[in-house]
């Protein structure tokens, strides 16, 4: 009883310092107001964070609105209950309860944890169609019902031990999971039960969530949505600025296996974006090139809805993200043009193995995107960036990309034929033997040169990068030297084998 009188005294004491800040909001819901009068005390950074957002700011009612491109509401119908408050606690929190397996009892309300982007999909039902169609939003599944890029993960992340004198593997066990590769491909929730804790008001039960927590792209949910919205616009202020800064893509593509962000930095794009974006208003919609920002950043290119000076669509805004893109950069093992599906799990190549192309480079062309489509994309891509380069520039970098392109799945044959005769030589266990082939010496290094190398190449040639990843740096330098040391070591090999 003493700590509950305690905490009520520092509640009454909380709310009136932040009266005037409520005073600015429009209308609370009674619902809302009821998780706040607690969690302003267990996580004040929450609530600070939600007082600071659009949702807090604004009413959907007065979202509704708003006419033309600035128009962020893309349902059609929204509950009429949702209207005339703010969207808080509550709204996200208390919606759906049937459709969620993690719904409680909280100090008699039904909520669930783990708000998922069919909640999202209430008031913003267009960007939800968009992400689901979005390769990201399956990215927990591409990952794990792919039997090669299970067999890659783990020998990267598997426990290693040395039994009867040779290596030996052990399959990850789920936490390293969770926050090594699922960290960004999205774990899958489950509910485990629930457990009481003893809190400051008592007794309290709680949903156990295996998977959890987690704000992947892929993430599977408790309701059995894929993907997680706060994995760009980050909970509780859902910030449209803080999802179109580099920052946020670099949590997952920083490299060297996607170096995308580290190369962006060194671009001149990079150079204009430290440079100048503390000038730079990342909140308008629609976001107008030359006033809000004068160079690209990651959601400039691939996702926000740009405009000129003039109010002329430049790109229009998506949720999909590869729509602008024709070609797979991330080389798997070779770079090729994109799937045809965000589902990639069903691809097979000729041999039959899961991969979009075949170990000699051919295409899986049943699963991927046509010619016809990928011209279509770039040109969707090459509409923003004329609208700060002229025709013989744009032209001339993508002409070079493409080269780029072809001369680094022809590296990357050279490096995989040496491998297949290491493998027809019986010097490594391959899969045509039953073997694995990421978990011995020589073939890792065969990865390094599509998983790092050449993917480095490509997206620094992509992003018109710095020349240093270009060479050096993960870049022509280790990829040429990686092919030599394959070469050399099969040489060795069967200078060995001459031998005996």
């Amino acid at each position: 009883m003493h700590r509950i009188l305690i905490l009520w005294a520092v509640v009454l004491v909380s709310l009136i310092s932040i009266a005037p800040a409520m005073g600015a909001q429009p209308p609370i819901s009674p619902d809302t107001e009821a998780c706040i009068e607690c969690h302003l005390v267990y996580h004040p950074g929450i609530i600070a964070d939600w007082q600071r957002s659009r949702h807090a700011n604004t009413t959907v009612q007065e979202a509704l609105t708003v006419q033309g491109l600035a128009k962020k509401v893309s349902s059609g119908q929204v509950p009429e209950a949702l209207r005339t408050t703010s969207v808080g606690c509550a709204e996200c929190h208390g919606m759906r309860g049937d459709a969620h397996a993690d719904t409680f009892e909280h100090n008699g309300y039904d909520i669930h944890v783990v708000v998922s982007p069919d909640d999202c999909a209430t008031c913003h039902a267009e960007e939800r169609k968009q992400y689901k169609d979005n390769i990201m939003a399956m990215a927990h599944t591409n990952l794990a019902d792919n039997t090669l890029y299970n067999d890659l993960e783990r020998t990267i992340l598997g426990k290693m031990a040395v039994k009867a004198g040779r290596l030996a593997i052990e399959p990850a066990d789920a936490s390293t999971r969770a926050e090594a590769c699922y960290y960004c491909h999205g774990t899958r929730l489950t509910l485990a039960g629930t457990e009481v804790r003893d809190t400051d008001v008592g007794e309290l039960s709680f949903p156990i969530i295996t998977g959890w927590p987690n704000q992947g792209v892929g993430r599977i949910n408790l309701d059995g949505s894929r993907g997680a919205c706060s994995s760009c616009h980050t909970r509780h202020q859902f910030s449209i600025e803080t999802a179109r800064k580099p920052d946020t893509c670099s949590e997952c593509h920083a490299g060297p296996d996607v170096p995308a962000y580290k190369v962006y930095k060194v671009s001149k794009h990079g150079n204009l974006y430290s440079s100048h974006s503390s000038g730079w208003d990342f909140k308008p919609v629609p976001w107008t090139v030359g006033k809000d920002f004068s160079a690209p950043t990651c959601a400039a290119c691939h996702v926000s809805l740009v405009v000129d000076e003039n109010g002329e669509v430049v790109s229009e805004r998506t949720h999909t993200m590869n729509d602008r893109l024709g070609w797979r950069l991330f080389g798997l093992i070779y770079a090729h043009h994109q799937p045809k599906s965000a589902d990639t799990a069903p691809i097979r190549n000729k041999s039959g193995l899961p991969l979009p192309t075949d170990l000699d480079g051919t295409p899986a062309d049943t699963f991927l995107i046509g010619a016809d489509e990928v011209e279509a994309r770039r040109a969707t891509m090459q509409r923003t960036c004329l609208a700060c380069h002229g025709t013989t520039w744009v032209n001339g970098h993508f002409a070079r990309l493409d080269h780029t392109l072809g001369v680094t799945n022809s590296q990357v044959r050279t490096a995989t034929q040496l491998l297949e005769t290491i493998w027809q030589k019986g010097y490594a266990q391959g899969p045509a033997k039953g073997g694995s082939p990421f978990d011995e010496a020589i073939e890792r290094r065969w990865c390094d040169t599509w998983l790092f190398y050449a993917n480095t190449i490509r997206f620094n040639s992509a992003m018109a990068g710095g020349g240093d990843y270009g060479v050096f740096d993960d870049g022509r330098y280790p990829l040429s030297s990686a092919i030599m040391e394959i070469h050399d070591w099969l040489k060795l090999r069967d200078m060995a084998e001459k031998a005996k």
